[in-house]
């Protein structure tokens, strides 16, 4: 028996269909490329923003000005850099990120992606979190002044004033702008984070005891807390307080278009440095980041690993973090930043001094994963 190959040719309309079902997968691909450009996603991106010198000058309607003016008190030369950091948001309720964006973010570590109501709770405007962001900027200079002076030894005193009240929050329709809170549950205030202590502790299940005062007159109300939105929720009244001082040296600190709490640290170390014989930073570009209150308490902020790429980008090789931040920082540190941990402004204050003398941070807590 004779075995023969076909070698006859393929049927044209074999052939054909061969050639529709390629032009068909073809076409899906480029209609999921186009959809995946074009659908919005539910996330927004965070990456490195601008890095300001708190030593240094900054631009202010078209002219350059110290962003830490001290005019009347004696101030001295200052060497290096103390860096503040910033992140930026790409993306908002308003203008979703499509698809494609956010996949172009995944393989770049200096980027995080993170859900839209991270950033922007659901029923909080574009606005209203730009609003919040800008006042929680003003509190956060005017605890900076208030920890960098007590720690030079100045005396003053301070008031907590109601600057604006949460839609459907416990306080609406009770406390008012303008009110000035006196006692919470008996225990009055240093600075703002005391107060918020002290709700957070207080629970949501018995209304807290609120003595302000409005129009000269006190009044006595109870509000009940209510847990705040995200993550990390605690009891809240739903206010934005402000701290109001009655400094005994007229500090300026000169900053547009920057939001939210977390360069007060970097600010009260910039007074410090300017009111304080020689360079605290002997000299070098030293980053960093944390809240900070009145008493000198730094807390953990958002976007670390944003603001640690900012800071390698900016020439730091040291970085000072909130040590509530630790375990984020330990994981994400760039090649050849040195990051210690920092839990008030003496331990910032210590950790430049082992810098200062070349010491490279020796004895000093850095960041590791827990």
């Amino acid at each position: 028996m004779a075995l023969f190959t076909d070698n006859r040719p393929e049927p044209s309309s074999s052939r054909a269909r061969s050639g529709w079902l390629g032009w068909l997968v073809l076409s899906v691909a480029l209609v999921g490329t186009l959809l995946a450009t074009l659908v919005p996603s539910p996330y927004i991106i965070e990456q490195p923003g601008p890095v300001y010198d708190t030593l240094g000058d900054v631009e202010i309607e078209g002219a350059l000005v110290p962003l830490i003016q001290i005019p009347v008190e004696t101030t001295y030369p200052t060497e290096g850099a103390l860096d503040m950091l910033t992140v930026n948001v790409l993306g908002n309720p308003d203008s979703p990120l499509s698809w494609f964006e956010v996949g172009a973010a995944y393989f770049d570590r200096s980027k995080a992606i993170v859900p839209v109501e991270a950033v922007y709770p659901v029923g909080v405007t574009v606005e209203e979190s730009t609003e919040a962001g800008a006042i929680q900027m003003e509190t956060s200079q005017q605890e900076a002044i208030a920890a960098a002076l007590s720690d030079l030894g100045y005396e003053f005193d301070a008031t907590l004033t109601v600057a604006e009240t949460s839609a459907g929050g416990p306080s609406e329709g009770v406390l008012e702008a303008g009110d000035i809170i006196r006692s919470v549950n008996g225990e009055t205030f240093a600075d703002v984070a005391g107060l918020r202590d002290e709700i957070a502790a207080n629970g949501t299940t018995t209304p807290a005891e609120v003595v302000f005062e409005r129009e000269d007159e006190e009044l006595t109300v109870e509000i009940t807390p209510t847990m705040s939105e995200g993550d990390d929720a605690i009891p809240i009244i739903g206010v934005v307080v402000g701290s109001a001082y009655n400094f005994p040296v007229d500090v300026k600190i000169q900053l547009e278009n920057v939001g939210g709490p977390s360069a007060g640290m970097m600010f009260a170390l910039g007074i410090i440095d300017k009111l304080t014989p020689g360079a605290i930073n002997g000299g070098t570009e030293v980053a960093g980041t944390g809240t900070i209150t009145a008493t000198g308490d730094v807390g953990p902020i958002g976007g670390i690993q944003q603001k640690m790429y900012g800071a390698q980008a900016a020439g730091a090789d040291f970085f000072l973090a909130p040590v509530e931040n630790c375990d984020e920082v330990a994981e994400n540190t760039p090649k050849g930043l040195t990051v210690y941990a920092v839990d008030d402004l003496n331990d910032a204050l210590v950790a430049l001094a082992s810098i200062r003398g070349g010491l490279s941070g020796a004895g000093l807590p850095t960041c590791k994963a827990s």
